[in-house]
């Protein structure tokens, strides 16, 4: 999408700001998964399975966040590790437009100790945190917490 070609109508006004800055909030949330997550896994433990959004920023899924001065509701996600060293996540949100937009990312991860270090697929590389069946990622900030 070009920004500079588009506007996008927030609140009755039409502002071409609005709509660059919706399109940054949008492609932070949209790599969700690739911004700076932290990961402790016992040493032998096995991190497989799937786990499930829980919580945001310490708010019970569905939950309302701000990001760079933009709400929006984060409404589930998931994250699925599995034992051959892939994993992925999917989002649920609706921005300020109010249509809700899914998002799924894929990553290889690598095991050293109690640490997941994921290299996504068209963005950056981040480590997590497994504690039992808790999987938590802090992201731009945003704390999310997921559970098997």
């Amino acid at each position: 999408m070009k920004s500079d070609s588009h506007s996008i109508r927030v609140h009755g006004i039409t502002s071409a700001r609005s709509g660059l800055q919706l399109s940054f909030l949008l492609l932070v949330v949209l790599f969700l998964s690739a911004c700076k997550p932290e990961a402790k896994v016992a040493g032998g433990s096995d991190p497989a399975g799937v786990y499930a959004l829980v919580s945001v920023n310490g708010n019970q899924v569905p939950a309302n966040v701000s990001h760079d001065g933009t709400a929006l509701q984060v409404r589930s996600g998931s994250f699925t590790i599995d034992a051959d060293g892939t994993c992925s996540t999917t989002t649920v949100f609706v921005p300020p437009t109010g249509t809700e937009v899914k998002r799924e990312v894929s990553a290889t991860y690598t095991k050293e100790g109690s640490k997941l270090t994921m290299k996504w697929q068209g963005a950056g590389t981040t480590t997590g945190t497994v504690a039992s069946n808790t999987f938590t990622m802090d992201n731009e900030g945003m704390v999310f917490v997921y559970r098997k």
